[in-house]
């Protein structure tokens, strides 16, 4: 059975708002090893949609958006080849390598998982909050960066009972953003 894996990014004061949190090198090359640790990536449609705006190629061939530097080109090159599942109700169709996950989110992500292979990646707010909700997270990662952003959003916000987990791993890089990595206490 395929573990399923979740990873975001947040701030010490519990923000998980992509454009607050530190962008360098170190943790660019973390997140391309997180995702060669999967064989398939699954968003929600917000995440889905926010990723490939920013990370799709343009038709401009060769050249990536103004903002991209160059040690942001393994990242946007793996995402991009990635297979992806999308939850939505409200999409008819996606494509960038992407499939659509409708009915029952447990029935559906319980069938990825028996599949073969290395794993599945979730990224986002409010699906992983479902998944937590059904037991089906096999490993959590929050990288948390040393910034108080004062905003939200915030992670599993309305999660109707805790979750144990138990620290498997923590890495620290160079900006201060420590990786903490857990696994759920069965």
């Amino acid at each position: 059975m395929r573990p399923l894996r979740y990873s975001i990014n947040v701030t010490l004061d519990g923000c998980c708002d992509h454009r607050v949190g530190l962008v360098d090198e170190d943790l660019h090359r973390h997140a391309v090893e997180n995702l060669a640790q999967a064989d398939a990536l699954l968003f929600g449609r917000v995440t889905y949609e926010m990723m490939e705006a920013a990370w799709r190629p343009s038709a401009r061939a060769g050249a990536g958006p103004d903002w991209m530097k160059p040690w942001m080109e393994p990242f946007a090159r793996t995402i991009h080849a990635a297979r992806k599942y999308v939850v939505s109700s409200t999409l008819d169709r996606v494509d960038w390598n992407a499939e659509l996950v409708r009915g029952d989110l447990g029935a559906a992500v319980q069938e990825l998982k028996r599949e073969s292979g290395k794993g599945l990646f979730v990224g986002g707010v409010k699906l992983p909050l479902a998944l937590a909700e059904l037991g089906l997270i096999d490993e959590y990662e929050f990288v948390v960066h040393p910034r108080l952003a004062g905003h939200g959003p915030t992670l599993f916000a309305g999660l109707s009972k805790p979750v144990d987990l138990k620290l498997l791993s923590r890495l620290e890089f160079g900006s201060g953003a420590v990786a903490m990595r857990y696994e759920p206490r069965r």
